[in-house]
């Protein structure tokens, strides 16, 4: 007797199961009717979050500030949702006509349970990614290197030809310095020891740039030198055109007193076309180069030009 009861209890439990997970299962497909308007909604509400979104980035990044990763994140997130959500919408007619006089059966079942199953997915997952989607900010400031230290030769004879261009570099009436002398007498490691001195003199510039140039040289060379220091070192802001690489350093540079050391100039560079604003006493910010010729100094405007020669031979003694 006790088990038959035991079988019967048994039984009781097993039919309860299997009616609570029938009735689960038919309820994606009898509340197609509410989930799918529902969904369409919801849907409408990510595209505008993501538009909201997304028009924030994009001025930001015209004010040249630096997209958060979790934002750029959410809005690919927000991309792959609304795709499939548009897909199930899309789907939802011929989903609807599966199913019998408005009733929970359907001509397919299986089918019908499944696309319920996934418009009630799809629906909780807008919502909960709609809930994240309201940022403080959605970008920061591009990080920038005050200064890198290069590796350096030893500067014989050249201590007080230093000495001589950084008195320029402190003067406020001088923007530009032009350094100048034959190949091989010293000028890539003279520049080499300014650009050092800058990382243990506590003084006033907020980023030093070096950017080698060369005789046939090239503006997006100089750009890409001079974005890797201010922030843009991405595969999208190099491929941007020349002009497009000046307006963003332009726009940097342009907030900041900066130092940027150009190497072995053999003609005039455009400092327009690179994006370099031109030194001054207002913005006190300074531009050095190296160059073959005294011509070159006078084309670069170079206010302080200073001649770079060998040491006579028994200075060396």
């Amino acid at each position: 007797m006790g088990n038959c009861c035991s079988i019967q209890i048994g039984v009781k439990n097993f039919l309860l199961r299997g009616w609570v997970f029938i009735v689960g299962h038919a309820n994606y497909v009898c509340k197609l009717k509410q989930t799918l308007p529902t969904l369409s909604a919801a849907l409408q509400e990510l595209r505008a979050q993501r538009n909201d979104v997304q028009r924030e980035v994009d001025v930001a990044e015209q004010r040249l500030l630096k997209p958060l990763e979790q934002v750029q994140l959410w809005l690919s997130k927000a991309e792959t949702m609304i795709t499939k959500a548009e897909k199930l919408i899309e789907d939802g007619p011929q989903q609807m006509n599966n199913l019998c006089l408005g009733t929970c059966a359907s001509k397919n079942f299986l089918s019908s349970y499944k696309f319920g199953k996934s418009v009630t997915k799809m629906l909780q997952e807008i919502n909960d990614h709609v809930s994240k989607g309201a940022f403080k900010k959605v970008a920061e400031s591009r990080p920038s290197a005050s200064v890198v230290v290069r590796p350096e030769e030893r500067p014989i004879g050249l201590e007080s030809t230093i000495e001589k261009v950084w008195s320029c570099i402190v003067d406020k009436d001088v923007g530009i310095i032009g350094l100048y002398g034959l190949g091989g007498v010293g000028k890539t490691t003279l520049l080499t020891q300014i650009n050092n001195k800058f990382s243990t003199t506590p003084d006033k510039f907020d980023v030093v740039i070096w950017a080698p140039v060369s005789k046939d040289y090239n503006v997006a060379k100089i750009q890409d030198k001079i974005g890797g220091n201010i922030g843009f070192s991405d595969a999208f802001w190099k491929s941007k055109s020349v002009d497009e690489k000046a307006v963003d350093i332009y726009g940097v540079l342009r907030n900041k007193r900066f130092v940027v050391l150009l190497d072995n100039l053999w003609e005039r560079v455009d400092l327009n076309k690179v994006g370099i604003p031109k030194p001054s006493q207002e913005n006190g910010s300074k531009l050095i180069f190296t160059a073959r010729s005294l011509e070159v100094c006078g084309e670069m405007e170079a206010r302080k030009r200073i001649k770079v020669e060998c040491l006579e031979p028994e200075i060396y003694i």
